[in-house]
Protein backbone atom coordinates (compact mmCIF):
# COMPACT_ATOMS: atom_id res chain seq x y z
CA UNK A 1 0.00 0.00 0.00
CA UNK A 2 1.53 3.31 -1.10
CA UNK A 3 1.82 6.33 1.18
CA UNK A 4 -0.93 8.81 0.33
CA UNK A 5 0.24 11.82 -1.66
CA UNK A 6 -0.97 14.97 0.08
CA UNK A 7 -1.00 18.44 -1.39
CA UNK A 8 -0.79 21.00 1.42
CA UNK A 9 -3.01 24.01 0.83
CA UNK A 10 -1.07 26.45 2.99
CA UNK A 11 -3.72 29.28 3.12
CA UNK A 12 -3.03 32.99 2.70
CA UNK A 13 -2.92 33.83 6.40
CA UNK A 14 -0.48 31.04 7.22
CA UNK A 15 1.74 32.03 4.29
CA UNK A 16 1.76 35.73 5.14
CA UNK A 17 1.55 35.76 8.94
CA UNK A 18 2.43 32.33 10.38
CA UNK A 19 4.59 30.06 8.18
CA UNK A 20 5.37 27.99 11.27
CA UNK A 21 1.86 26.53 11.01
CA UNK A 22 2.64 25.28 7.52
CA UNK A 23 5.84 23.61 8.66
CA UNK A 24 3.98 22.09 11.63
CA UNK A 25 1.35 20.71 9.27
CA UNK A 26 4.02 19.08 7.10
CA UNK A 27 5.65 17.52 10.16
CA UNK A 28 2.34 16.07 11.37
CA UNK A 29 1.39 14.73 7.95
CA UNK A 30 4.77 13.11 7.36
CA UNK A 31 4.65 11.48 10.80
CA UNK A 32 1.27 10.09 9.80
CA UNK A 33 2.92 8.39 6.82
CA UNK A 34 2.01 10.82 4.06
CA UNK A 35 4.12 12.11 1.18
CA UNK A 36 3.64 15.86 1.31
CA UNK A 37 4.08 18.42 -1.45
CA UNK A 38 3.37 22.16 -1.43
CA UNK A 39 2.49 23.40 -4.92
CA UNK A 40 4.19 26.76 -5.42
CA UNK A 41 1.51 28.04 -7.80
CA UNK A 42 -1.22 27.97 -5.16
CA UNK A 43 -2.94 31.19 -4.18
CA UNK A 44 -6.07 32.12 -2.21
CA UNK A 45 -8.94 29.61 -1.98
CA UNK A 46 -11.32 32.34 -3.15
CA UNK A 47 -13.43 32.54 -0.01
CA UNK A 48 -13.25 36.36 0.43
CA UNK A 49 -14.54 36.86 -3.11
CA UNK A 50 -17.18 34.15 -2.66
CA UNK A 51 -18.48 35.61 0.59
CA UNK A 52 -18.85 39.01 -1.07
CA UNK A 53 -20.77 37.72 -4.08
CA UNK A 54 -17.95 37.94 -6.62
CA UNK A 55 -18.72 34.57 -8.20
CA UNK A 56 -16.84 35.25 -11.44
CA UNK A 57 -13.52 35.68 -9.69
CA UNK A 58 -14.37 32.88 -7.25
CA UNK A 59 -14.80 30.48 -10.16
CA UNK A 60 -11.55 31.62 -11.77
CA UNK A 61 -9.65 31.06 -8.52
CA UNK A 62 -11.31 27.68 -7.95
CA UNK A 63 -10.32 26.47 -11.41
CA UNK A 64 -6.64 27.21 -10.90
CA UNK A 65 -6.67 25.62 -7.42
CA UNK A 66 -8.30 22.45 -8.78
CA UNK A 67 -5.78 22.25 -11.60
CA UNK A 68 -2.76 22.85 -9.34
CA UNK A 69 -3.82 20.16 -6.87
CA UNK A 70 -5.29 17.65 -9.29
CA UNK A 71 -2.43 15.13 -8.99
CA UNK A 72 -2.81 14.46 -5.25
CA UNK A 73 -4.69 11.72 -3.39
CA UNK A 74 -5.74 14.30 -0.79
CA UNK A 75 -5.72 18.06 -0.37
CA UNK A 76 -5.25 19.18 3.24
CA UNK A 77 -5.49 22.68 4.73
CA UNK A 78 -4.67 23.82 8.30
CA UNK A 79 -7.89 25.83 8.31
CA UNK A 80 -11.54 24.93 8.64
CA UNK A 81 -12.53 28.02 6.66
CA UNK A 82 -10.35 27.27 3.64
CA UNK A 83 -11.03 23.54 3.78
CA UNK A 84 -14.74 24.32 3.92
CA UNK A 85 -14.44 26.50 0.84
CA UNK A 86 -12.65 23.76 -1.08
CA UNK A 87 -14.89 20.93 0.08
CA UNK A 88 -18.33 22.51 0.35
CA UNK A 89 -18.46 25.58 -1.87
CA UNK A 90 -16.38 24.70 -4.93
CA UNK A 91 -19.06 22.30 -6.26
CA UNK A 92 -21.71 24.98 -5.66
CA UNK A 93 -19.80 27.46 -7.82
CA UNK A 94 -20.24 25.36 -10.97
CA UNK A 95 -23.88 24.31 -10.82
CA UNK A 96 -24.40 25.70 -14.35
CA UNK A 97 -21.27 24.08 -15.79
CA UNK A 98 -21.51 20.29 -15.89
CA UNK A 99 -17.85 19.71 -16.80
CA UNK A 100 -16.40 21.87 -14.04
CA UNK A 101 -19.05 20.83 -11.55
CA UNK A 102 -17.89 17.23 -11.95
CA UNK A 103 -14.25 18.29 -11.57
CA UNK A 104 -15.06 20.37 -8.48
CA UNK A 105 -17.02 17.52 -6.90
CA UNK A 106 -14.23 15.01 -7.46
CA UNK A 107 -11.76 17.54 -6.05
CA UNK A 108 -13.96 18.32 -3.02
CA UNK A 109 -14.16 14.66 -2.04
CA UNK A 110 -10.39 14.64 -1.53
CA UNK A 111 -10.24 17.83 0.59
CA UNK A 112 -9.85 17.85 4.38
CA UNK A 113 -8.99 20.12 7.27
CA UNK A 114 -5.66 19.11 8.83
CA UNK A 115 -6.70 17.70 12.23
CA UNK A 116 -9.77 16.01 10.78
CA UNK A 117 -7.57 14.36 8.15
CA UNK A 118 -5.08 13.14 10.74
CA UNK A 119 -7.76 11.56 12.94
CA UNK A 120 -10.54 10.57 10.55
CA UNK A 121 -8.45 9.45 7.55
CA UNK A 122 -5.00 8.57 8.89
CA UNK A 123 -6.28 7.15 12.18
CA UNK A 124 -3.91 9.21 14.34
CA UNK A 125 -4.93 9.00 18.00
CA UNK A 126 -1.89 10.45 19.74
CA UNK A 127 1.10 12.67 19.00
CA UNK A 128 4.63 12.80 20.36
CA UNK A 129 4.56 16.32 21.75
CA UNK A 130 5.07 18.08 25.07
CA UNK A 131 3.42 21.35 26.09
CA UNK A 132 3.33 21.95 29.83
CA UNK A 133 0.63 24.59 29.83
CA UNK A 134 -3.05 24.93 30.65
CA UNK A 135 -4.86 25.30 27.34
CA UNK A 136 -8.34 26.27 26.24
CA UNK A 137 -9.72 25.58 22.75
CA UNK A 138 -11.85 27.79 20.49
CA UNK A 139 -14.04 26.11 17.85
CA UNK A 140 -14.02 28.06 14.60
CA UNK A 141 -17.41 28.46 12.94
CA UNK A 142 -16.41 27.01 9.56
CA UNK A 143 -14.65 23.98 10.99
CA UNK A 144 -17.34 23.20 13.53
CA UNK A 145 -20.53 23.89 11.60
CA UNK A 146 -19.30 23.21 8.10
CA UNK A 147 -17.04 20.21 8.63
CA UNK A 148 -18.02 18.77 12.02
CA UNK A 149 -14.63 19.39 13.62
CA UNK A 150 -14.96 19.39 17.41
CA UNK A 151 -13.88 16.14 19.06
CA UNK A 152 -10.85 15.58 16.81
CA UNK A 153 -8.54 18.38 18.07
CA UNK A 154 -9.50 17.71 21.68
CA UNK A 155 -8.70 14.03 21.31
CA UNK A 156 -5.17 14.83 20.17
CA UNK A 157 -4.59 17.71 22.58
CA UNK A 158 -5.46 15.51 25.56
CA UNK A 159 -2.61 13.20 24.58
CA UNK A 160 0.03 15.96 24.50
CA UNK A 161 2.40 15.41 27.43
CA UNK A 162 1.96 17.99 30.20
CA UNK A 163 -1.00 19.73 28.55
CA UNK A 164 -4.09 20.43 30.65
CA UNK A 165 -7.19 21.15 28.59
CA UNK A 166 -9.68 23.48 30.26
CA UNK A 167 -12.88 24.19 28.33
CA UNK A 168 -14.20 27.74 28.14
CA UNK A 169 -17.85 28.75 28.20
CA UNK A 170 -19.35 29.11 24.72
CA UNK A 171 -16.30 27.61 23.02
CA UNK A 172 -18.45 27.09 19.93
CA UNK A 173 -19.56 30.74 19.64
CA UNK A 174 -18.09 32.97 16.91
CA UNK A 175 -15.02 35.08 17.76
CA UNK A 176 -16.25 37.99 15.62
CA UNK A 177 -13.76 37.61 12.76
CA UNK A 178 -16.01 36.12 10.09
CA UNK A 179 -13.70 37.00 7.18
CA UNK A 180 -14.79 40.40 5.91
CA UNK A 181 -17.47 40.65 8.62
CA UNK A 182 -14.94 42.26 10.98
CA UNK A 183 -14.21 44.90 8.34
CA UNK A 184 -17.84 45.62 7.49
CA UNK A 185 -19.08 45.63 11.08
CA UNK A 186 -16.09 46.50 13.29
CA UNK A 187 -18.09 47.58 16.34
CA UNK A 188 -20.13 44.37 16.42
CA UNK A 189 -16.99 42.32 15.78
CA UNK A 190 -15.15 44.04 18.65
CA UNK A 191 -18.04 43.30 21.01
CA UNK A 192 -18.12 39.62 20.02
CA UNK A 193 -14.38 39.13 20.38
CA UNK A 194 -14.40 40.92 23.75
CA UNK A 195 -16.94 38.37 24.98
CA UNK A 196 -14.70 35.60 23.67
CA UNK A 197 -11.67 37.03 25.47
CA UNK A 198 -13.65 37.22 28.72
CA UNK A 199 -14.51 33.53 28.39
CA UNK A 200 -10.88 32.68 27.69
CA UNK A 201 -9.72 34.57 30.76
CA UNK A 202 -12.37 32.96 32.96
CA UNK A 203 -10.77 29.55 32.40
CA UNK A 204 -7.46 30.67 33.89
CA UNK A 205 -5.71 29.06 30.92
CA UNK A 206 -2.22 30.16 29.91
CA UNK A 207 -2.78 29.49 26.21
CA UNK A 208 -5.57 29.65 23.65
CA UNK A 209 -5.45 27.34 20.65
CA UNK A 210 -7.66 26.97 17.59
CA UNK A 211 -7.49 25.66 14.04
CA UNK A 212 -8.04 28.83 12.00
CA UNK A 213 -5.59 31.69 11.62
CA UNK A 214 -8.39 34.24 11.12
CA UNK A 215 -9.85 33.45 14.53
CA UNK A 216 -6.42 33.30 16.14
CA UNK A 217 -5.27 36.66 14.76
CA UNK A 218 -8.54 38.28 15.76
CA UNK A 219 -8.52 36.94 19.32
CA UNK A 220 -4.78 37.54 19.76
CA UNK A 221 -5.24 41.14 18.68
CA UNK A 222 -7.97 41.72 21.23
CA UNK A 223 -5.96 40.03 23.97
CA UNK A 224 -3.06 42.38 23.26
CA UNK A 225 -5.28 45.47 23.28
CA UNK A 226 -6.71 44.44 26.63
CA UNK A 227 -3.17 43.68 27.90
CA UNK A 228 -4.01 40.04 28.65
CA UNK A 229 -1.13 37.61 29.17
CA UNK A 230 -2.78 34.62 27.45
CA UNK A 231 -0.63 33.27 24.61
CA UNK A 232 -2.11 32.16 21.29
CA UNK A 233 -1.01 29.24 19.08
CA UNK A 234 -2.44 27.28 16.17
CA UNK A 235 -3.37 23.74 17.22
CA UNK A 236 -0.93 22.31 14.66
CA UNK A 237 1.99 24.06 16.37
CA UNK A 238 1.11 22.44 19.69
CA UNK A 239 0.52 18.99 18.21
CA UNK A 240 3.78 19.13 16.22
CA UNK A 241 5.78 20.27 19.27
CA UNK A 242 6.70 23.48 17.45
CA UNK A 243 5.85 26.20 19.97
CA UNK A 244 9.45 27.39 20.37
CA UNK A 245 8.52 30.58 18.50
CA UNK A 246 6.80 33.78 19.65
CA UNK A 247 3.07 33.33 20.16
CA UNK A 248 0.65 34.65 17.53
CA UNK A 249 0.29 38.39 17.91
CA UNK A 250 3.41 38.70 20.07
CA UNK A 251 4.89 41.46 17.88
CA UNK A 252 7.53 42.69 20.29
CA UNK A 253 9.01 39.24 20.82
CA UNK A 254 8.93 38.54 17.10
CA UNK A 255 10.87 41.74 16.38
CA UNK A 256 13.42 40.81 19.00
CA UNK A 257 13.82 37.37 17.41
CA UNK A 258 14.24 38.86 13.93
CA UNK A 259 16.82 41.36 15.19
CA UNK A 260 18.77 38.64 17.00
Amino acid sequence: MHSPRVGLFVTCLVDLFRPNVGFAAIKLLEKAGCQVDVPTAQTCCGEPAYNNGDLENSRAIAKQVIENFNQFDYIVAPSGACAGMLKLHYPQLFQDDALWQAKAQAFAERCYELVSFLTDVCGVTTVDARFEQTVTYHDSCSGLRGLGIQAQPRQLLKNVHGLKLREMAEADVCCGFGGTFCVKYPEISAHIVSDKVANVQATGADVLVAGDMGCLLNIAGRLKRLKCSVKVYHVAEVLADMTNVPAIGDVQNRKKMENG
